[in-house]
This record gives structure tokens, sequence and C-alpha cells, in this order.
């Protein structure tokens, strides 16, 4: 039982040396607090809020394996690579479709909401 505890430990200290590091990681958490907000202003439904709170898992997730890709590049292949730019590419491609899937998601709730 200790062992599981400790791995949420060290879950969460990775968690933490993401956000203390990637920049962009903080501009999703601004988007997350604004659209939690705008879900309670707009008083989301059950499914509304489900459909929020994938999207907001999807990028989150997205954003943090990006952050370990990137780190275990930058061990492998300290020296500019061709081949590791374009895995780092890759990685950042995948936060990027997270990402617009994730505003196609927002527009379809929030929209008719404000219309």
């Amino acid at each position: 039982m200790r062992k599981r505890i400790k791995s949420f430990g060290y879950a969460f200290r990775g968690i933490w040396f993401a956000i203390k590091t990637q920049h962009n990681l903080w501009i999703h958490l601004l988007a997350i607090l604004a659209v939690v907000i705008a879900g309670y202003l707009f008083k989301l439904n059950p499914v509304e809020w489900a459909l929020v709170v994938f999207a907001i898992g999807l990028v989150l997730t997205a954003e943090l394996f990006n952050t370990a890709v990137e780190s275990l590049v930058d061990m492998i292949s300290p020296d500019y690579s061709k081949k590791a730019g374009f895995i780092k590419d890759v990685a950042a491609g995948a936060v990027l479709i997270a990402a617009v899937v994730s505003a196609i998601i927002g527009c379809i709730i929030f929209i008719p909401k404000i219309i």
C-alpha cells in the first residue's frame, strides 16, 4: 500500500515540474480557469460538463506527454539533431490537435449559449 501511495507522490511531482517549467501549460491552465468560470455562469448541464472535463483532461494529458517527450529527447540528444527536432515537433503536434479538438468542443457547447 505504501508503494502505491508513493507513486501518487511521484505523479504529483511530475505534474508540478511541468507546471513550473512549461509556459504553454500556464496558458492551458488559464484557459481552463476561464472555461470553468464560463461553465458555472452558463449553468452547463451534466453532459456538457462531462465534455468539458474530457476536453480539459485531453489537453493536460497531451501537454504532460509532450513535456516528457521533450525532456527525454533533450537528455538523449543534447546537441541539435534533425531527428530529435522532428520527434519534438510531432509531440507538439499532438498537443495542438488536443487543443483544437477541445476548442471545437468548447464552441459546440458555448456558442449556442452566447448567441
